[in-house]
């Protein structure tokens, strides 16, 4: 079964603590139904539990006041901060009343408080709903701090915050349309441990877990981050090269008081000092592109992680860093053999990004030696090549038209894709017009009960994929004349053209997810199209290929097939129409599907078939947009 997200692991933990726990409250600004908070953690228990889900005034310091009073009244209380942010606002009422009540009264007195905090960036947001917060808290006596994972189980989290209050869950806000971690780790105490063939141990809290996954390093995710406890992982750090990364800036860090301790304690068995990591010390910009800049990125820990490069004779040819989106490129191609005599300025080799192929050129002239083999895959800064000797004659310049129009980088890719396709697909097109009203209707219902975008292109994209069990064959790849490679489950790539360039990202496995999980994916990757922020990762392995033309009065597109998949579905715009229904004439909404197939394998009674197949699933949409 597919693992939930984690907003929705956190909203769950939230409906069984108030179902198990009658004297518990919870606080905040718009929590109730049916916004149910800023990042919709809270959604669904105002509806449950009226007379307990307290929406409260804009005022940070009265609702950590009245909850801090509540708790040492004996009950127990959830406060929700909107941003974590606004938790500078509550910091009196945390330092000066709910962690002093614990011990300050002649006995321990219980004060079962938690503080939620969405954290940190990598959203827009700007620099006051964007940053990380923790170490403001860090050293308070009888404040615990937490903060939540992709590892850990947030009902068991939110309950030991509780029972151990007052204390703080910080909820870094990339992780809540992420799915939680269910296996390829182990348990040490409370930290995660996800094991790899590395010299290096990569610690980090939950909201830095998946950029540390990347760098292919040990990575250590503790749950509660103070009081630590870093004895249940001190034996795995022995001999290691350790790196402590977190998305604060530095300074007074979680990160700092980690590294103070394993040098303490494990000095004599380090090969290395231990390296620290945080944001740049900067206030957190709202464009994407400076918010990239500012914010600890994968490519920060994996070139922390990855060791230097020993030093070679001659003029290095080293991966550049190509854009702020991709850790590693992929070597495409190499434009001179090795041994070949180049001049400064030649191009080389090529590298493939999420966003294009780019030409590296030589910095130097000399005689290439090449260091990486073609399809290897490559962090920024790793070496390419190396030039020495001496430089070979120069060739004559070719001349140029005095007025030209060049495609940029990722029109160069999509013409070679389409110039493949073209060469190697005989290729045949049928289509089809469905009805859609009905379908509509349910996607409007479903996208005001969910809160999530769900339109045509998410209904076509699952009816395709519920095709594959009945045209298995269509979803395949010719491996020769008569031999068609099976896949055991769609992948089921999108067009998708925001100014940057044609992207064709993936959605995996569609057949289990739901209409739901699909639309929150085309979101995703729509931003990212228009940031052209594509990993090379989420643009391959399709079984075949939806195209979206969406735009009003777009009749019919006739795609072309993307080698070497068999398939390309077309859908157009909607349109009105009128059409003869019980002997009165009614406006109804029609789309056209179209099917380009490569002929070899597929015929046209087949092509027909697969389209009414797709056609009749939109023209029952109550299977498509079931669990």
């Amino acid at each position: 079964m597919t693992a939930p997200r984690v907003v929705e692991g956190l909203n769950r933990a939230l409906h069984r603590l108030f179902a198990e726990r009658p004297d518990l409250h919870l606080l905040g600004e718009d929590v109730l139904d049916p916004y149910g908070g800023a990042f919709k953690v809270t959604k669904g228990l105002s509806s449950v539990f009226p007379d307990r889900v307290l929406t409260t005034p804009l005022s940070e310091a009265g609702i950590a006041g009245v909850a801090s009073g509540l708790a040492l009244a004996g009950d127990q209380v959830v406060v929700e901060a909107m941003f974590g942010d606004f938790a500078a606002l509550m910091f009196d009422q945390i330092l000066n009343m709910a962690s002093k009540s614990v011990t300050m009264y002649g006995q321990r007195k219980p004060m079962r408080l938690l503080v939620r905090c969405p954290v940190g960036g990598g959203r827009g947001y700007g620099p006051t709903h964007s940053q990380s917060v923790q170490k403001h808290f860090l050293g308070i006596p009888n404040l615990s701090l937490f903060e939540a994972t992709p590892f850990h189980d947030p009902f068991s989290l939110m309950a030991r915050a509780l029972d151990s209050g007052p204390s703080m869950l910080f909820e870094d806000k990339v992780l809540y349309t992420r799915r939680f971690i269910t296996d390829g780790f182990q348990w040490l105490g409370d930290w995660a441990h996800v094991p790899a063939s590395s010299d290096t141990v990569v610690i980090c809290p939950g909201g830095v877990a998946h950029r540390a996954l990347s760098s292919g390093a040990h990575v250590l995710v503790p749950s509660r981050l103070y009081p630590l406890d870093l004895t249940p992982v001190l034996p795995l750090l022995s001999g290691k090269r350790v790196v402590v990364a977190e998305e604060s800036t530095a300074g007074g860090t979680w990160g700092a008081d980690v590294a103070a301790v394993v040098h303490e304690e494990l000095w004599g068995s380090l090969p290395a000092p231990v390296r620290r990591l945080s944001s740049a010390d900067s206030i957190i910009p709202s464009a994407r592109h400076l918010e990239d800049r500012v914010i600890l990125g994968a490519s920060h820990i994996a070139a922390a992680v990855t060791p230097p490069s020993p030093a070679s004779s001659g003029v290095d040819i080293t991966a550049p860093k190509l854009n702020n989106n991709d850790t590693t490129y992929l070597v495409l191609t190499w434009l001179v053999p090795d041994g070949a005599a180049v001049s400064e300025g030649d191009p080389v080799v090529e590298l493939e990004t999420s966003k294009a192929i780019e030409e590296i050129c030589a910095p130097a002239s000399g005689v290439l030696r090449q260091h990486v083999a073609q399809g290897v895959e490559v962090e920024v800064g790793a070496l390419l090549a190396t030039l020495s000797g001496s430089a070979p004659v120069a060739s004559a310049e070719v001349p140029r038209a005095s007025r030209v129009h060049r495609l940029d980088k990722a029109q160069q890719g999509t013409a070679a894709v389409v110039s493949r396709a073209h060469r190697e697909v005989p290729a045949a097109f049928t289509a089809v017009e469905v009805r859609v009203d009905a379908l509509l209707d349910v996607l409007r219902a479903l996208s005001d009960e969910t809160g999530a975008e769900v339109g045509l292109p998410e209904a076509v994209v699952k009816a395709v994929a519920s095709a594959h069990a009945d045209f298995g064959h269509l979803f395949g790849t010719l491996v020769d004349d008569t031999t068609v490679a099976l896949v055991d489950s769609p992948h089921v790539a999108v067009t998708l053209d925001a100014g940057n360039g044609l992207f064709t990202p993936v959605i995996r496995d569609c057949t289990d997810r739901s209409i739901v999980d699909i639309s929150d994916d085309l979101m995703d990757f729509r931003m990212k199209a228009f940031r052209g922020s594509f990993a090379a990762a989420e643009l391959a392995g399709a079984s075949i290929t939806v195209s979206l033309n969406v735009d009003p009065d777009v009749v019919f597109v006739q795609p072309i097939v993307m080698w070497p998949q068999l398939c390309m579905l077309s859908v157009g715009g909607v349109r009105a129409q009128l059409a003869l229904v019980d002997d009165a004439v009614v406006s109804t909404s029609v789309v056209t599907l179209g099917l380009a197939y490569d002929h070899r394998v597929v015929n046209g009674a087949a092509a027909v078939a697969f389209l009414r197949f797709v056609a009749d699933s939109l023209r029952k949409p109550e299977k498509l947009v079931g669990p």
